[in-house]
């Protein structure tokens, strides 16, 4: 373990590591709460799966962009620590699982010595920055969104505002109108726009606000329609702020920004972020592009001479699952990956292909596949014959066939039914019985194994969510058919209809029966949204309800797909964020730690991180006087609110001014020298006042 330590360049991550390490000890011996450190390892990516002594570890690949050395130092990471098989998330993570705890720190400096973190990869933070993975390769886009992605990514890792908010915080930038990137759903979403002023062509973003899925989706608020792209960061860090401080984090059911918003209003949420803008350090932030417009450079400049076997399957795999990019004599390769889930000994062999033979990039996709950029015209011949060596030419690459699923009861702790083995019998289905579909990308079709949609179910074409039906004192899985989400573009997005709960085993029968009605009723010209449109849900209903009849099961029907035994519902805690318990002496102990952070920050001159570090511990440590008083907690806001009226305006506790007026200075000034000075000051006699008032009362 020790030998990770003298290898890390970066203080910070170093520290990060280290403090992993530390907390680990710590919890092992007994000295901190296990929900406090659940929260705590969820944001260095280390969940718990469903297996009991084993962790997953989600590793944070902003907008899927990947090098030959980082794929494969993140195989080498999974045989040395997990069992070899990568799993692209619907985020552009990379997944592994079964990785002992004591080992993480060591995993994590491992990947480090590539670039690669798993920081803020999982819990209550701003999750993966996901983006087309044609950005900056589409043909038809205005500009390359991925460094005004990768800037996000990078602003606003470890930033004090955005490390321990109500819950998780999801953002996605689209290249095009086509809106690939789902802005509609994020809490953040930005489509690239150009806008002409004065004869200049500015870059600038759509953005939409407040989007989601789960059990409540909600169609995101159109925020502005335009932004300009040196808007984009202080813009971002605004809604941060607000989100932070007025967001729910008592009720998880209701602490995602989407009801936030709902429940204030988009008037008065642009109110509110408008009022942190002079609390901010830039109000203007420029975004370098220079690093994404380098000259595309070749280690390879001859093409190897191959011998095509089968020319008619080189054409379709070349029609299907080849695009072409905007430069000139330029291809992307898709490659379609079965569930998302690849192995290492073929991973390493793609890390190779692309360095000696392409420009060193690949793209994991929001739909679960991997993107091969800048392959040269001529070279295309090579990759089919080599990919195909490795299994990665199956055509289908975005097809209808190509099915995005969750794990489900794989791993996950939430998952009620199996979604990777329905998904592959739905696959099935397709190559014997519907093989125009492994060509066609008229419809898409996403699985989730929960209500909660990490495989997007309620946006697609045709969905299933896992589930289950009681049939006597007998359990079968179950799944959900939905109809009629997708992608409309430029900002707009259908959430799908729930029609009918049927046994699980019944799904295929399911796809069948739509795709049936399908080809032999839709009109000339007609697309599958505009045909669920045009019938209405109750025609569906109607079509499938027979298949919900559960009076004539037989003993298949209640084992689940992939597995021999009977169906056993078990669903474990989530972890899609982690949920403190309010523990007076922690809630002290962890203000002490951020009065720590804010006086670290401030000797590196960090104004600003070191007056976020303050507000946190003030409000922190107000939290836990209110906590011992059973009073609410729920947001930043109540608490400032509940604390003047059950101390100050009675008199229990002293001070100079109201709460209210000492917490929220922090955005009634700049964040110069001395207000972080005045600020942090503040903070310490501020705990050291609740501190010694909480002592008194303990012992009387």
């Amino acid at each position: 373990m020790q030998s990770f330590r003298s290898e890390i360049e970066n203080p910070v991550v170093e520290k990060d590591i280290l403090e992993l390490e530390r907390k680990i000890s710590l919890f092992k011996e007994g000295k901190i709460d296990e929900e406090r450190f659940r929260s705590l390892r969820l944001a260095r990516g280390v969940y718990g799966q469903r297996q009991l002594g084993v962790q997953m570890i989600r590793i944070k690949l902003p907008y899927g962009k990947v090098s030959s050395e980082q794929l494969h130092r993140i195989a080498d990471v999974s045989d040395e620590y997990s069992r070899g098989r990568l799993h692209i998330t619907t985020r552009q993570d990379i997944q592994i699982h079964y990785v002992s705890l004591d080992r993480t720190p060591e995993l994590w400096a491992q990947l480090e010595k590539d670039d690669i973190t798993l920081r803020e990869a999982c819990g209550n933070a701003v999750r993966n920055v996901t983006a087309s993975e044609t950005a900056g390769i589409d043909i038809n886009e205005p500009f390359d969104v991925s460094p005004y992605a990768h800037a996000t990514f990078e602003f606003f890792l470890r930033n004090p505002i955005c490390q321990e908010m109500g819950r998780k915080f999801k953002m996605s930038f689209s290249a095009t109108d086509e809106d690939t990137a789902i802005s509609f759903m994020h809490d953040l979403g930005f489509i690239a726009k150009n806008k002409i002023v004065e004869g200049k062509a500015i870059k600038g973003f759509k953005v939409l606000l407040a989007g989601g899925l789960g059990s409540q989706p909600r169609h995101a608020d159109v925020m502005y329609e335009f932004l300009e792209g040196d808007l984009l960061i202080p813009t971002i860090e605004g809604v941060l702020r607000v989100f932070d401080r007025h967001g729910e984090r008592s009720k998880r059911a209701k602490a995602r920004l989407k009801f936030l918003v709902k429940d204030l209003g988009l008037d008065k949420f642009l109110t509110l972020v408008e009022a942190e803008r002079k609390a901010l350090v830039y109000q203007s932030y420029p975004i370098d592009t220079s690093k994404f417009e380098q000259k595309i450079n070749f280690e390879t400049l001859q093409a190897p001479s191959v011998v095509i076997a089968d020319q008619k399957a080189y054409e379709k795999w070349k029609k299907v699952n080849v695009i072409k990019q905007k430069q000139h004599g330029l291809y992307a390769v898709g490659i379609k990956v079965h569930l998302g889930d690849f192995y290492t000994d073929k991973a390493r062999l793609l890390a190779d292909l692309i360095k000696k033979y392409a420009a060193n990039e690949l793209r994991f996709t929001l739909r679960q596949n991997i993107l091969i950029r800048h392959v040269r015209e001529d070279f295309l011949p090579f990759f089919y014959v080599e990919l195909q060596k490795l299994g990665f030419t199956e055509v289908g690459y975005n097809s209808t066939a190509d099915i995005t699923a969750c794990p489900g009861t794989d791993t996950c702790n939430l998952g009620i039914a199996s979604s990777t083995g329905i998904a592959g019998e739905l696959e099935r289905v397709f190559k014997t019985e519907y093989p125009e579909y492994l060509t066609s990308k008229e419809v898409t079709i996403k699985i989730s194994g929960c209500m909660n949609a990490c495989g997007q179910h309620n946006m697609a074409h045709i969905g299933f969510q896992g589930m289950s039906v009681k049939v006597g004192k007998l359990l079968a899985p179950a799944l959900q058919v939905l109809i009629g989400g997708g992608i409309v573009g430029n900002g707009n997005g259908r959430f799908s209809d729930k029609l009918v709960k049927i046994p699980s085993k019944r799904g295929p029968e399911a796809l069948r029966t739509l795709l049936n009605d399908f080809e032999s009723n839709k009109e000339e010209e007609e697309d599958f949204l505009a045909y669920y449109d045009r019938n209405g849900k109750t025609y569906f209903y109607d079509i499938l309800k027979h298949l919900s009849d559960t009076t004539n099961l037989n003993e298949d029907d209640f084992i689940d797909w992939g597995h021999d035994k009977n169906y056993v519902k078990a669903i474990g805690v989530g972890e899609c964020a982690g949920v403190v318990i309010d523990l007076i002496a922690t809630l002290l102990f962890e203000s002490e730690e951020k009065l720590e952070n804010a006086t670290e920050a401030f000797k590196q001159k960090q104004w600003s991180d070191s007056i976020y570090h303050a507000y946190s511990a003030i409000v922190n440590t107000a939290k836990a006087l209110l906590t011992s008083e059973g009073k609410k907690t729920n947001t930043q806001a109540g608490i400032i609110r509940n604390f003047d009226e059950v101390f100050v305006e009675t008199k229990k506790i002293k001070l100079s001014t109201t709460f209210s007026d000492l917490v929220y200075q922090i955005n009634k000034n700049q964040p110069t020298e001395t207000f972080a000075n005045k600020y942090l000051q503040e903070a310490k006699a501020f705990y050291k006042t609740i501190d010694a008032f909480r002592k008194v009362e303990v012992e009387s």
